[in-house]
Order: structure tokens, then sequence, then C-alpha cells
């Protein structure tokens, strides 16, 4: 797959941020509002909002139970911020009845960092990567329990958060608990788009 059409969860979320990224590194990106758009696309992006939010509209929009098929059936998708909770299989924190999309086996604390004035800015390291790479934290979650299948690719390194995992993988889903589209750097993007043209 030399090009793949990847997709952004346009319901709510930083839309335009990360189709200009995926843009940055290549591949074509298309926004999903309708099950017709998501049949479309090879992967998936689902934007950080707010997962409560982002679940109402998917229902609304008669999104929910395509999502939850396409990524049972091994669609490629990254979830930042809300759209980490929205992959997880279990939540803490959560309000009461909040499904999520599920697929990813972890355990996932919402607002685990603080409200919107609580955010915050890191240098993590990721073992993918050469040099740290700086990420913005909003509102953001963070996770509790990793499958055994599950690879932590990145943690908190310093400050009361000290080892706090905030991004993993697996198999063809991909979650962070901060922003990537905030940064101008595009190399969680690439590494999606490598992972979805390998699919």
């Amino acid at each position: 797959m030399s090009k793949p059409v990847i997709g952004v969860f346009a319901l709510q979320g930083n839309v335009r941020e990360h189709l200009a990224m995926l843009a940055q590194v290549g591949v074509e990106g298309r926004p999903v509002r309708r099950p017709s758009e998501l049949a479309e696309v090879d992967g998936l992006v689902l934007p950080g909002g707010e997962s409560t939010t982002m679940d109402k509209l998917a229902r609304s929009f008669e999104l929910f139970e395509p999502l939850q098929k396409r990524i049972a059936d091994g669609m490629p998708t990254f979830g930042t911020c809300a759209g980490m909770i929205m992959l997880a299989n279990e939540i803490t924190g959560g309000i009461e009845g909040q499904e999520t999309l599920g697929g990813l086996d972890v355990t996932v604390r919402r607002n685990a960092f603080g409200r919107q004035v609580d955010s915050f800015e890191a240098d993590l390291e990721f073992a993918a990567f050469d040099t740290a790479y700086h990420a913005v934290f909003i509102r953001a979650p963070w996770v509790e329990r990793v499958g055994r299948e599950v690879e932590v690719l990145s943690t908190v390194s310093s400050g009361p958060a000290e080892g706090r995992i905030v991004a993993v993988r697996h198999d063809r889903l991909l979650a962070t608990s901060f922003h990537p589209e905030m940064t101008g750097d595009a190399r969680l993007h690439g590494y999606f788009a490598d992972l979805v043209r390998d699919h």
C-alpha cells in the first residue's frame, strides 16, 4: 500500500491539525463523519476532545457500531488523548454508563493529570525515535494497566507523574495520552502511517 488513505474522526477534536500532519508524512487524510466515509479509509485517527461527547456523537451519526466492527476486524487506529480513552477496553474515572470502542487491552484513567489548568508539556523518550519527543498534555489520561501483548512506547520521565505510561501500541492500535498534532513534530503520524502501510 504505497499511499494509504487515513481517516480522522471528524465529529469533534483537532481534525484539521491531524489532517495537516498526515499530509506532512505523505498520506491522504480524510474527515470521517459517516459510515460510508469510514468504509473508504485504510486507517483512522481518533483525535482528542471529550470522550463522553465523542461517544454520544458517534452514536448520533450511526458511526459507533461500524467503528467498533472495523477496529475489531483489524483496522489500524491511532487514538490521541480522548481517542486513547475511546480505544481502551477499560476506563476508570468515566461517567456512569460510559462505553468505549475497545480493542486496546489497557485500563485508562480519564483526566488522570487533572483539569485544564493542570495541562503541561514534557519531553519524552521513545524507543522508535533517536531524539526526545516534545508532548503536549491537556486534561490527559494515563494508562494504569497494560495487557500482556501491549507494548509500552513511552512513560513520563520526571515530576509527580514520573513512570506513568503515556504511549502504547497493541498490534495495529496506537494510542497516546497527549496531542501529537499540536507540536509540529510529525514523527508519530509517520509511525502510524507506516503501521497502516504494513497492514
